[in-house]
């Protein structure tokens, strides 16, 4: 073989591979628009048909069946990273050796600025969740548990509070959309502000009622 047959084939190789590369690229971002189209469809009406997906994204409804074979199969994808999302956010602030207060609070911030809360709390109850759903959230509770009971331990925590208030008070501050997003997310900041200044407060009024159970959480998922 020539020195330019060679170059030739080498190229014609390099462009093969390179065009794999690229489908595979494409197919990706095809994937990601369509989680982002029905992350905005689902938050707005969780009862909308997966054709508004398809519609929002801009793909034909056979390309989305192509990578979801049902609105279940979808649902079930968009809780489960948002889990994964939230599990990772623990497992941060349990890496954090610093205060334990600042690292609670931060993990707090840091979960309104992933927004995973809204979808995930507004599609309960809407979907069959399958094992490895619920596999993640029996981990992403036990993760809760052990960041809270250090935050306990270390007495920066109102006594009264429990671990399951987290969820509802972040379920409250990221159902504010007012204005742009930009916006509704400055307010969202704000807000947790105030209920993160109650939690550390060390005697504030007593909180009327008991505070929520996990089984009164956990049956909200079913469907």
């Amino acid at each position: 073989m020539t020195e330019t047959s060679a170059a030739t084939s080498d190229k014609a190789s390099s462009d093969k591979a390179g065009g794999l590369s690229g489908r595979r690229a494409q197919a990706a971002r095809n994937d990601e628009t369509i989680l982002e189209a029905a992350r905005a469809v689902f938050v707005a009406d969780p009862g909308a048909p997966i054709s508004a997906v398809a519609e929002r994204a801009g793909v034909g409804i056979s390309a989305l069946y192509r990578r979801y074979a049902s609105k279940e199969d979808l649902l079930r994808k968009l809780c489960g990273d948002g889990l994964r999302r939230y599990i990772s956010e623990v497992e941060a602030a349990l890496a954090d050796q610093g205060d334990p207060w600042e690292a609670f609070a931060a993990f707090m911030h840091r979960l309104v600025d992933a927004d995973t809360n809204s979808l995930t709390q507004r599609l309960a109850g809407t979907f069959t969740p399958d094992e490895e759903l619920y596999r993640d959230a029996a981990k992403a509770q036990e993760l809760n548990l052990q960041l809270f009971g250090r935050a306990t331990a270390a007495g920066v925590l109102r006594p009264d509070v429990v671990v399951d208030d987290i969820g509802l008070i972040l379920e409250q501050v990221t159902s504010l959309k007012l204005g742009d997003p930009e916006r509704a997310n400055q307010l969202r900041h704000r807000y947790l502000t105030l209920f993160l200044d109650a939690m550390h407060l060390e005697s504030g009024t007593p909180l009327p009622g008991p505070p929520p159970s996990w089984r009164e959480l956990s049956e909200r998922w079913n469907a």
